[in-house]
């Protein structure tokens, strides 16, 4: 198995009507897609496309020869054998996705028991055909070819009011083959940003030796990808955006090799031994300027930096004003010393992990606020027990921001005056009212605390909440905790005019 992302790809291959109406050679090529699956140890399915083509194509049309007629016509499989094929894709351990193109084909597959149904861009607003999917109670995949972004805000809603079990959405461009030119990547990003809660991927027709696409498509966050496969032989060539599985092992390879580039998921920054000792060799360090007696207190005055910094000397990025001299030090000698822990950085520190939290959730304050930062237990304590609380407005109404660090809570309290209602923004928080009621929100979420319920919260991955309120009254929060409620305010707070 791969071990290089928390957020393992689903790789969807897409058999289509590559079968050619032969089982044996849908089932050989069920055969090569597992092979591959099992070699790169990814999550997989094969996909179906279900047409019942009694009902789906008009008689006036059935012997006619439309293009896509004939072919439907040559290809054409007995629903035994799709059953068959279902039947193989789980014995090969991989996921069966179907895409029907009409009502009695979204009865079939539920009949076969497929497990996610893959809704094609032609029939991405096709109302009819989308009531009888989310019917099914089953996850749906979202093509979006051809569809404009207002299109594709009409389909999300239709899904959503008529709650689809879970969805999620593909950005597709429908030529065949797609030149890189039109393939647009970027709207991705647009995706990503309209439809937060849902996982958004790539469906591709690009040439099929073509890997450069994949790659970037990895990178812009795409973590379903969907590709046309076959197998070809003296008989049977394949489309110009079909591959076959030599090119769908290359294909995995360069998703793959994309996904461990990218690095950690969420974006975390590892710095490696190797990095920080590259960059040390390159840093100024600092050295004593006039002679300094054990005890000292450094000022600028008394320092300059020079290239190049020895091993455990004080770099210019470690100096601060005020670090005390552990001995003395002579003229030019190099300063060996570091600044301990305080609680003046520690609370720069926290006040600079809740701003971060804001950007990175595109929340914007503005410049004309209070900040609290609600330390029940102390600095020391803070990243276990606390809170920060951005005070916006304060009059009749009241409005405030409250970030929470991953892993946090804030201890039960009650208003006697206030009244209160939070929405989640962000992250995730549990709420428990009364003692025995609790509520885990999502974003978007309310939930209201009414003048004397008692009520805790706490996080797992971090949060941000709005608070919207009657007046706050400095006094108004009696907590359950002895300990706690013998404080003064403002000696479990710390505020802050500007940050």
């Amino acid at each position: 198995m791969n071990d290089f992302s928390e957020r393992p790809p689903f790789f969807i291959f897409e058999m289509a009507n590559n079968h050619q109406g032969d089982l044996g050679h849908g089932l050989r090529i069920i055969e090569a897609m597992g092979e591959i699956s099992r070699k790169f140890g990814i999550r997989a399915g094969v996909k179906f496309q279900y047409r019942d083509l009694d009902s789906f194509i008009h008689p006036s049309a059935a012997t006619g020869e439309q293009k896509h007629v004939v072919r439907f016509r040559e290809t054409r499989m007995a629903k035994d054998g799709y059953k068959a094929m279902v039947e193989a894709v789980r014995a090969e351990g991989m996921t069966v996705v179907c895409t029907p193109f009409d009502e009695q084909s979204v009865a079939d597959l539920v009949s076969h028991g497929v497990e996610i149904i893959k809704v094609a861009s032609c029939s991405a607003n096709d109302w009819p055909l989308l009531s009888a999917i989310v019917a099914a109670k089953k996850p749906v995949i979202l093509s979006t070819g051809g569809l404009s972004l207002d299109e594709i805000d009409q389909v999300v809603t239709f899904l959503e009011h008529r709650n689809v079990v879970s969805l999620s959405i593909l950005h597709c461009v429908g030529v065949y083959p797609t030149p890189p030119e039109l393939i647009n990547l970027n709207v991705m990003k647009r995706l990503q940003q309209r439809f937060r809660r849902y996982e958004v991927g790539y469906s591709g027709h690009e040439a099929p030796d073509d890997t450069s696409v994949v790659m970037c498509a990895i990178a812009k966050g795409a973590r379903i990808l969907e590709r046309h496969v076959g197998l070809p032989t003296d008989k049977v060539s394949l489309n110009a955006y079909s591959m076959s599985p030599q090119q769908v092992e290359r294909w995995v390879e360069a998703a793959l090799a994309a996904l461990r580039i990218g690095g950690r998921e969420g974006g975390e920054k590892d710095i490696s031994s190797s990095e920080a000792e590259s960059l040390r060799s390159l840093r100024r360090g600092a050295f004593v300027r006039s002679s300094v007696k054990k005890g000292d207190a450094l000022t600028s005055s008394e320092v300059y930096f020079a290239f190049p910094c020895a091993v455990g000397q004080t770099s210019a990025s470690e100096y601060q004003d005020g670090i005390l001299a552990t001995r003395a030090y002579a003229v030019d000698e190099p300063l060996m010393e570091r600044r301990g822990p305080s609680s003046v950085s520690e609370v720069r520190g926290i006040i600079r992990e809740a701003k971060s939290m804001l950007r990175e959730a595109r929340i914007e304050v503005g410049n004309r606020f209070l900040v609290e930062m609600s330390h029940h237990f102390g600095v020391e304590n803070f990243r276990k027990v606390g809170c920060v609380l951005v005070n916006v407005v304060n009059r009749e109404y009241c409005k405030k921001l409250l970030v929470m660090i991953p892993g946090q809570r804030h201890p039960n309290h009650r208003h006697l005056i206030k009244e209160e209602t939070f929405q989640l923004l962000s992250g995730d928080i549990e709420i428990t009212v009364d003692g025995n009621e609790v509520r885990r929100l999502t974003p978007g979420e309310t939930f209201l605390i009414e003048r004397g319920q008692w009520h805790a919260f706490s996080t797992e991955s971090g949060c941000i909440v709005e608070e919207i309120s009657t007046t706050h009254v400095v006094g108004d929060s009696e907590y359950q905790d002895p300990l706690i409620s013998r404080l003064d305010p403002m000696q479990r707070k710390t505020i802050l005019e500007a940050w």
